[in-house]
């Protein structure tokens, strides 16, 4: 109780609060494109910069739900390949998140999701025919542009479900390495988060404890799903939440 109090937040911003730790659970085991929702929806709430202090430890819960189901299909040669070029991009994200605002942030970060969509989509057309970049600069851009995102907005699922699904990733591969890369990023984010921006504290962290009811339901009916969905529908899903999540940080 003295949680909800602390907040002084509506009935109706507490049940899209609660929505919003049911999509991240259900995001993490089952459609990751479900995560983009909640950017805005928590981001309405909280506001813009807070809102990712208030995100952040909430995704690691998820993070954890998924690794318990997906912990052995993690391809870490693609993780290691990405992560060093994904902590220049939060350095990059702790910099400009002190010197742009809101508005700015939800833009470059719409943006970003408008034009991985467009990549989805010439995927999907030319199949077979599409070929992946092996030089070392397409590593090096998804992961910069994976942990900037990731840390000015939470939004990097979308880039980094472009960079799993142009390695031609099935779905258990393409959930295990979800998995970890982002227990791993989200991790590396909570010390930079605290020293520089100074949005989570142990009021935020009791908010993730009074959530972890909605987060787990999530993820059990995250798993049930992914096992319904084939290849093709995975895909198309993805493409279809990214399309959403674009048209809403545009609004």
């Amino acid at each position: 109780m003295e949680i909800i109090h602390s907040f002084n937040l509506s009935l109706w911003q507490w049940v899209w609060v609660i929505i919003a730790a049911f999509l991240v659970g259900f995001s993490k085991t089952g459609m990751s494109g479900f995560l983009m929702p909640v950017i805005p929806i928590v981001a309405s709430v909280f506001g813009g910069k807070e809102s990712t202090g208030i995100i952040l430890p909430l995704l690691i819960v998820g993070d954890a739900f998924a690794l318990y189901y997906y912990r052995r299909h993690a391809d870490w040669s693609n993780i290691k390949k990405l992560l060093p070029w994904t902590y220049v991009g939060l350095i990059i994200g702790v910099i400009a998140g002190s010197n742009v605002n809101d508005k700015q942030f939800k833009m470059f970060i719409a943006i970003s999701v408008i034009l991985c969509l467009i990549i989805l989509i010439y995927m999907e057309k030319k199949g077979e025919n599409f070929e992946v970049p092996k030089g070392a600069w397409f590593y090096a851009a998804m992961g910069a542009l994976s942990g900037f995102t990731s840390m000015i907005g939470n939004a990097a699922g979308s880039i980094f479900s472009i960079y799993l699904l142009a390695m031609g990733f099935k779905k258990n591969g393409f959930m295990g390495t979800t998995a970890w890369f982002f227990f791993i990023v989200n991790l590396s984010k909570v010390p930079l988060q605290v020293l520089f921006w100074h949005n989570i504290s142990f009021k935020t962290l009791g908010l993730t404890i009074g959530m972890l009811p909605a987060i787990a339901a999530g993820a059990l009916l995250g798993a049930i799903v992914i096992k319904k969905v084939n290849e093709k529908q995975f895909r198309i899903l993805i493409i279809v939440m990214t399309a959403v999540a674009a048209v809403r940080l545009l609004l």
